[in-house]
C-alpha cells in the first residue's frame, strides 16, 4: 500500500462557491491565526471553540465528508461540576457542519456513563472581518465598526466601514432549547441522564452589502454528498485502478471548485483556483482548467468566457496593469477591494490570459459545435486579437513582452508569476521587459484558431491574415529562441533581446502548441526528460543543474502537475507516445501517494528514487484546479482525443501503454451528443469500440494535425 502524503498542516477545510471554512483537525477556530469562515474575501468568523463547564474536549476524529460537509467527533477530559467529576471519555460530542450560502452547524451530545450529568455547554464565538490580504499578510488592522446584539436566541455580529457591511446571524434551534448569551459564549444548560443525548442547530445565515446568505436547512449530521455532477461528466472504467482513483477524485475536485458568478446574461460556473486562498476568478487559472476540462464538461469554458468577457479591460489604468482589451488576472471582493486599496478589482497583470483566451473560444466552438458562440465573444477576441499586436507586442518586433507598469505590480506576469521565477543559469535575475518563450506559442496557436473561426464566420481574408502571422512569428521564433548547442530553447528573452539558455519545463508548452518543427522535436522531448529535470514524479520547473535550482522553492525546481500534463500533450501531439504514457504513469503513482489520491497544487522536485514517495510544498493549494485537470489532460494525452462538434466528430489517437490496458468513458460530450468509447490495449494497436453514440462519429487522426 502506498505511503500516504499529508500535504499542508493539519485542518479541516470545507467550502462552497466563495464561502470557506478552515479550521483545526477538532472543528476550533483559534485566533490569531489564519483560520476561519470566510465570505466573499472576509473572515466572518474568527474564533470558535465549544467547552464543557470551561473545560476543552478532546479530538477523536474529524474530517471533511464532502467538499461543503465536515463531521468532527470529541469527547470529554474529566470536568466538575457541582455534583462531583464527570468522568473522562463518559460524554460523546459531535460537530456536523454543512455549507450552502450559510453555514448549517449540528451540536449532539450523548452520555455513555451511569449517572445523570449537569452541566454548562459554552460555544465561543468571535467575528473581526478582516481582509483575507490583511489575514495572509498577519496584518490586524480594524478599518470600520463591530457591533453584537442578542435577541430571541439570534445573536447578530455586524461590521461597517463606510458603505462596506459585513454580517453574521446565529440562530439556535429548535425553538425549546434554552439558550443565553454572555460573557462571548452562547451557553445551554443540559442535563442529560444516562444513555439519553441532546441535539441543538446553529444556523450561520451571512449578509454582504445587500446580500443573503441564509443557513441551509438540512440538517449537516444527515447531509448525503450529490451525486448529480458526477452523473453529468464523463465517467472512466479501466483495469487501472491508480489511473482511475485520480480520474475520480479529479471530478470530485472539479466539482468542488464550482464558483456560480453572474455573467453577461444570468449566471454562469466558472473553475476557481484552489482551496483555501483562491476560490476565486483568476483568468489564467480558469482558462488553463476550461481547457483542461474541455472533454468532460466544456460549461466551464462557456462560462469562463462569459465572465471574463465581461470584465475584459476597455481603458488603460498603469495601477491594475490593464489596458483595453486585456484579460484580468484576478479579481476580489473584500474590503480591501472595495475601498481598492489593492489592485485586485480586478487586477490585469497577467501577459498569457488574452491569447489563452483566444485559445479556449475555438476550443468551446469544437467542443458544443455551436456558431453563435463564435458570434457573441467576437467583439471580445476582436479586443484581445488588438491588444496582442499592440500592447502585448512594445516594440513592435513581433515577440509579446511584459513589463509591469505599476511600480509594485507582479514582476513575472506568466503561469511561472513568482518573483525569482526567472533567472540566468547563475542564478542572476533576468532584467526585462521579458519575452518569454510560452507568450509566443500561446500567440502562435490563438492566431491559427483564429483563423479557423473566421474562416467559420465567412469571413477568409481575415483568416488567411492570421495565418501569415502565426507563419512568420513560427519563423522568427525558431531562429531567435532556438539554441543549437543546448538542441534546446531560451527561456525568455530580456530587456535586451538577449536569448536565456536556462532549462525550464515551459517547453513543453511550445510542444503543445505546435511551435516547435518536427525535425527538434525529439531534442526537446529528450531534454525534458533527462534526469536534471524528469523525477519520475513529473518534470521539474527548472533544471536541477541550474543556479537557482531548489526542490523545495514554488517554481525553481519542484513539480507542477498541470505543468507536466502540459507537456505529456506537447509529446503527443509529435508522436512521443510512449514519453506521454511515462509522465502519466509518473503523475498517476504521484497521486496515489496523496491523501484521497489528490494532486496537490505542487510538490517538491525530489528524485523518484531517493525518498519513495512524493515530498510535499508547503503552502500547496488543495484542491487546486490546474493539478485535478492534470487527470484529464493526460487522458486525452494517452488516447488522442479531440472534439470537432461543428463536423460532428470525436478525433482519437489512442496508444495505451502496458500499465494502462483499457479505458472505457461513458458520456463524452460532442455539441448536444454523447459519445461512449472503450479502448483497449492490443499486440500491435489500441482498439476503439463505440458502445454508444454513431460509431462513424468516432474517427483516428494523428493528435492536434490541424
Amino acid at each position: 500500500m502506498a505511503f500516504k502524503v499529508q500535504v499542508g498542516p493539519p485542518q479541516i477545510a470545507i467550502h462552497q462557491a466563495m464561502t470557506v471554512l478552515v479550521t483545526e483537525p477538532d472543528g476550533g477556530i483559534v485566533w490569531p491565526s489564519d483560520k476561519g469562515l470566510y465570505l466573499l474575501d472576509t473572515r466572518v468568523l474568527s474564533a470558535w471553540s465549544v467547552q464543557a463547564n470551561g473545560t476543552d474536549w478532546d479530538l477523536l476524529n474529524g474530517g471533511a465528508v464532502d467538499h461543503d460537509t465536515a463531521r468532527i467527533y470529541l469527547t470529554n477530559k474529566t470536568f466538575q461540576t457541582e455534583n462531583g467529576d464527570v468522568p473522562r471519555r463518559t460524554l460523546s460530542l459531535i460537530v456536523a457542519r454543512h455549507l450552502d450560502g450559510g453555514l448549517h452547524e449540528d451540536l449532539d451530545i450523548v452520555n455513555y456513563g451511569q449517572t445523570a450529568v449537569r452541566f454548562n455547554l459554552e460555544v465561543m464565538i468571535r467575528s473581526d472581518f478582516a481582509d483575507v490580504f490583511d489575514v495572509k499578510d498577519k496584518r490586524n488592522i480594524r478599518r470600520g465598526r463591530i457591533e453584537s446584539r442578542w435577541e430571541g436566541r439570534t445573536l447578530t455580529t455586524s461590521y461597517r466601514n463606510q458603505d462596506f457591511f459585513r454580517s453574521v446571524a446565529i440562530a439556535v434551534q429548535p425553538n425549546d432549547i434554552q439558550a443565553v448569551y454572555a460573557n462571548g459564549r452562547i451557553s445551554f444548560d443540559i442535563s442529560l441522564p444516562p444513555g439519553q443525548s441532546w441535539h441543538a442547530c446553529l444556523l450561520y445565515s451571512f449578509g454582504a452589502n445587500g446580500r443573503d446568505f441564509p443557513a441551509p436547512d438540512a440538517h449537516a449530521s444527515g447531509h448525503v454528498p450529490s451525486g448529480a455532477w458526477r452523473e453529468s461528466v464523463p465517467k472512466l472504467q479501466t483495469a487501472n485502478e491508480e489511473f482511475y482513483r485520480m480520474y475520480r477524485q479529479a471530478i470530485d475536485d472539479m466539482g468542488a471548485l464550482r464558483l456560480p458568478m453572474a455573467g453577461s446574461a444570468g449566471e454562469v460556473v466558472v473553475p476557481a483556483a484552489g482551496l483555501p486562498w483562491f476560490m476565486a476568478p483568476f483568468g489564467r487559472d480558469s482558462l488553463i482548467a476550461s481547457l483542461q476540462t474541455i472533454f468532460i464538461h466544456p460549461a466551464f469554458a462557456t462560462g469562463t468566457l462569459d465572465v471574463l468577457g465581461v470584465w475584459q479591460a476597455t481603458v488603460r489604468d498603469a495601477w491594475r496593469d490593464a489596458e483595453p482589451g486585456k484579460i484580468m488576472h484576478e479579481l476580489r471582493y473584500g474590503e480591501l477591494a472595495h475601498f481598492k486599496l489593492i489592485r485586485h478589482t480586478p487586477y490585469y497583470g497577467t501577459a498569457d490570459a488574452t491569447p489563452l483566451y483566444l485559445i479556449v473560444l475555438h476550443a468551446a466552438w469544437k467542443a458544443t459545435g455551436d456558431r453563435a458562440l463564435l458570434e457573441r465573444y467576437l467583439p471580445n477576441a476582436e479586443a484581445a486579437l488588438r491588444w496582442i499586436d499592440e500592447e502585448g507586442d512594445r516594440d513592435g518586433d513581433l515577440f509579446q513582452e511584459f513589463h509591469k507598469r505599476a511600480e509594485d505590480g507582479y514582476e513575472n506576469q506568466n503561469w511561472k508569476d513568482s518573483g525569482d521565477s526567472m533567472t540566468w543559469p547563475d542564478g542572476s535575475p533576468v532584467v526585462g521587459p521579458k519575452a518569454l518563450c510560452e507568450l509566443q506559442a500561446y500567440v502562435y496557436d490563438a492566431w491559427r484558431r483564429m483563423a479557423e473561426v473566421f474562416d467559420a464566420l465567412d469571413r477568409p481574408d481575415r483568416a488567411a491574415a492570421l495565418r501569415a502571422k502565426a507563419a512568420a512569428l513560427f519563423e522568427k521564433f525558431n531562429a531567435v529562441f532556438w539554441n543549437e548547442d543546448l538542441g534546446f530553447y531560451a527561456y525568455l528573452l530580456d530587456g535586451q533581446k538577449r536569448p536565456v539558455p536556462t532549462v525550464t519545463s515551459n517547453a513543453g508548452h511550445l510542444l503543445w502548441l505546435g511551435i516547435v518543427p518536427p525535425d527538434r522535436a525529439a531534442r526537446v522531448v529528450a531534454r525534458l526528460m533527462a534526469p536534471d529535470m524528469n523525477t519520475g514524479w513529473g518534470i521539474r520547473t527548472l533544471s536541477s543543474t541550474h543556479g537557482a535550482y531548489n526542490p523545495y522553492s514554488y517554481q525553481n525546481g519542484s513539480v507542477w502537475p498541470h505543468d507536466t500534463s502540459i507537456a505529456a500533450l506537447g509529446f503527443k501531439r509529435y508522436g512521443f507516445h510512449a514519453e506521454a504514457a511515462q509522465l502519466a504513469r509518473g503523475l498517476s503513482d504521484a497521486a496515489s501517494h496523496f491523501q484521497q489520491n489528490q494532486l496537490p497544487e505542487l510538490y517538491a522536485g525530489i528524485d523518484r528514487a531517493s525518498p519513495f514517495f512524493p515530498i510535499q510544498y508547503l503552502g500547496a493549494n488543495v484542491p487546486q484546479a490546474w493539478a485535478a485537470g492534470s487527470a484529464f489532460f493526460m487522458t486525452q494525452a494517452l488516447l488522442g482525443l479531440e472534439q470537432d462538434a461543428p463536423n460532428g466528430c470525436l478525433w482519437v489517437d489512442p496508444h495505451l501503454p502496458a500499465w494502462l490496458p483499457d479505458v472505457t468513458l461513458t458520456g463524452i460530450p460532442l455539441g448536444d451528443k454523447k459519445l461512449s468509447v472503450r479502448f483497449a490495449r492490443g499486440a500491435e494497436s489500441t482498439s476503439v469500440e463505440v458502445l454508444e453514440g454513431d460509431p462513424a462519429s468516432v474517427r483516428r487522426r494523428k493528435f492536434l494535425s490541424r
